[in-house]
């Protein structure tokens, strides 16, 4: 402000100043009003100059400069990520370079959020050649001498000659033909590990050298932390996205792979294993030897299953720690993004207890942390071995928590981790991963809190991926009246008392199988859990509640066994109150009354069109209902755990559960993904910038095909 109440008191005259110090300063705040309107008055004449220009002006300013340059808005339930002022801002750049490949790879990335390639599929067309102007990198038969071209056959970056494709590709169905643009998406996020130990294999013999790069002890594939582009023209190459690596792209490209600040590393006793001592094998299992033999003065690394091997050279027990990439489709589950948001803020000026390894064990810090309200802090990304037990006293509150940028993995051996109180305390987990054993909650418990963990659905998981316990528990509330709250959090069963409740939001229940129980007080013979509030999230296996109170924009994938003694695969004890809204679970579950679930809203449209005639007659519409039920179910990319697109919906998953939250998002635990929102977002820019005649059609290069994928 330019003008404060002291600048213009100053320009009175001094007779009035002093006859207004008489008057005990009337006059002074007089003025000083005047100053505030003034302020006002100024601030606002500053903003309408700041309002012409994109990069000053006010959020709601925005759709009118962009209507001036004929930018049309998007849907508002965009990511965060996407800015509609810098799209704005960008569009006379994107209009100059309108109708090539590198801007519709760039608007793709910027509308989605997502990593991306643009190909235009004319130029991987066989076609015959001019004598006179040969294309030597257009022929019809690869050479089949080279392996990183042939295993590259039909992604993203294929370079081999196809023949013509006649079907349309804005549908998804062709490719290869001379309008067809490709837009290649990965819908998956790189999440990086940062030195985190590497799981010895064979904990009997100290000098096999053999270890897992996950922590859990599983094969894990290795991914590309993707590399900014340098120029703008530039198109994406593999090492641009989130792409598993190969052995051999691995083998041909190591610099650009491994090494610091890079997509893999490998310390040992605190040293970076150098490029050259660096060997990529193909680690397979061939009997209870792996299948190539390296070279003794070598580290070994194989990053499809991911596994590497130590020469003796580094002694009997060394400490080997890795850096890694995995990938997920949303931060859940415990990780080494931004959560600071979701700590406890009633503990903020408690006492904070810090846990790194080889300084203090989890154990030793919750003794010391005594009876007192306090947060329990893990500093690091390491492997606990540890069996926990929790007492809380009194109405103790006790955050166990991962800091930010962390994700320690809790192994509990053969205790699970016990929780007891004697008077109503509370325990917050954040950012955990435990593994082993289930989490058990005993008595006088009021409140347990789970958000951004992860409870491994099956306990632990064996080498090849698969659960080592399918369908045990992960949660066991024993507690009478405790409240559990899941909140972007993945867990397997949870078993719980019929006067507790449970809030689960933005989360993964996974029972390992449709016809385990995910959600009761015992499973066999059935009994009702507590009352279960849902939003956001995605259940695997049968559901038992004494009440649902509301269930909303979530999937409950459920069927019966045979001979199963349940009535139901989803079943409220009392329906009378209660509602699931926006949700997909079997037609013939026991609930509350439903309103645009799926698939009773798609039976009631198909039934509606049928002829007076044949809706009169009750098995023309039970035909037409069991028709849409066969047919309108959740099609996921994978249900097994540690794989990147474990529970994501795939692209051949009905669009009535794709688009059926109640904001037209998808259903289920990746809601705020808004999947659907960014294509139709894409679609629509791609319609404005696509050259005459062309056909663009959205690919999704980090989704396996149905055939392929593990369930």
């Amino acid at each position: 402000m330019s003008y404060d109440t002291q600048k213009l008191y100053d320009l009175l005259p001094a007779i009035h100043r002093l006859r207004d110090a008489e008057e005990q300063g009337a006059l002074r705040e007089l003025l000083s009003v005047i100053a505030r309107e003034m302020g006002v008055l100024e601030e606002s004449l500053a903003q309408l100059y700041d309002d012409q220009f994109i990069e000053t002006c006010a959020e709601w300013v925005i759709p009118y400069i962009g209507d001036l340059v004929g930018c049309r808005a998007l849907h508002t339930a965009a990511p965060v990520r996407y800015s509609s002022r810098a799209e704005v801002a960008n569009t006379i750049a994107y209009r100059r370079r309108k109708g090539t490949a590198a801007i519709l790879e760039q608007l793709a990335r910027d509308v989605t959020g997502w990593s991306a390639r643009a190909v235009e599929f004319f130029e991987l067309l066989a076609v015959t050649q001019y004598l006179n102007h040969l294309r030597l990198d257009r022929l019809q038969a690869p050479d089949l001498r080279q392996g990183e071209t042939l295993e590259r056959l039909d992604s993203a970056f294929d370079t081999i000659a196809h023949t013509v494709d006649v079907r349309r590709i804005a549908v998804g169905r062709g490719r290869h033909n001379i309008p067809n643009v490709g837009i290649f998406l990965w819908r998956l996020d790189p999440q990086p590990l940062t030195r985190v130990p590497a799981c010895k294999l064979c904990l009997g013999d100290p000098a096999d050298g053999r270890y897992l790069f996950s922590p859990l002890g599983c094969d894990s594939q290795l991914y590309t932390k993707p590399v900014a582009e340098d120029e703008i023209t530039h198109l994406a190459e593999p090492r641009n996205v989130p792409a598993p690596i190969s052995r051999r792209a691995l083998r041909n490209h190591l610099a650009d792979y491994y090494g610091a600040s890079r997509s893999v590393t490998v310390f040992v006793d605190d040293n970076l294993v150098p490029l050259e001592d660096i060997q990529v094998c193909d680690l397979r299992n061939a009997g209870v030897a792996w299948a190539q033999e390296p070279d003794p003065r070598k580290v070994a690394i194989d990053p499809v299953l991911g596994r590497l091997v130590l020469s003796p050279y580094f002694g009997p027990s060394p400490v080997v720690e890795v850096t890694l990439h995995r990938v997920f489709s949303i931060d859940m589950g415990g990780g080494e993004y931004e959560r600071e948001a979701s700590f406890e803020p009633d503990l903020a000026e408690c006492a904070l207890i810090v846990v790194r390894h080889g300084e203090k064990t989890i154990g030793q810090a919750l003794t010391e942390l005594g009876s007192d309200n306090g947060v329990v802090e893990i500093a690091d990304s390491w492997t606990y071995c540890e069996t926990l037990g929790i007492s809380l006293a009194g109405t103790q509150k006790v955050e166990l928590r991962a800091a930010n940028g962390c994700r320690p993995v809790i192994r509990l051996g053969a205790q699970p981790l016990e929780v007891s109180g004697d008077g109503g305390g509370e325990l917050l987990l954040n950012g955990l991963v435990i593994a082993d054993q289930p989490l058990h909650v005993r008595d006088n418990v009021a409140r347990v809190c789970m958000r951004h963990c992860t409870l491994v659905p099956g306990w632990a998981l064996t080498q090849s991926g698969e659960a080592l316990h399918p369908g045990s528990p992960s949660l066991i509330l024993e507690a009478e009246g405790v409240k559990l709250e899941l909140d972007r959090s993945i867990a397997g069963p949870i078993r719980l008392s019929a006067d507790a409740s449970a809030t689960v939001a933005d989360s993964v229940v996974d029972a390992g199988a449709e016809d385990g129980a995910a959600y009761c007080k015992t499973a066999d013979p059935a009994s009702a859990g507590g009352a279960l509030e849902m939003r956001n999230s995605t259940v695997i296996g049968k559901v038992y509640a004494r009440e649902m109170t509301l269930i909303t924009n979530s999937i409950l994938s459920a069927r019966l066994a045979i001979a199963d003694a349940w009535p139901a695969p989803v079943w409220a004890e009392r329906r009378q109150a209660g509602c699931i809204r926006f949700s997909w679970l079997p037609r013939e579950s026991l609930v509350p009354r439903r309103y645009r679930c799926q698939p009773d809203t798609e039976i009631a449209v198909r039934i509606a069109e049928l002829e007076p005639a044949d809706r009169a007659i009750a098995t023309g519409r039970e035909k037409v209902a069991a028709d849409v039920a066969g047919w309108l179910v959740p099609v996921f990319s994978s249900t097994q755990y540690g794989d990147g697109d474990y529970c994501q919906l795939h692209s051949a998953c009905p669009r009535q559960i794709v688009t059926g939250a109640d904001d037209e998002a998808e259903i289920g635990a990746f809601h705020d993904v808004f999947w659907p929102q960014r294509e139709a977002n894409l679609r629509l820019r791609l319609r404005e910038y696509l050259r005459f005649g062309l056909e663009a059609g959205i690919l999704y290069a980090s989704q396996r095909p149905l055939e392929e994928k593990r369930t």
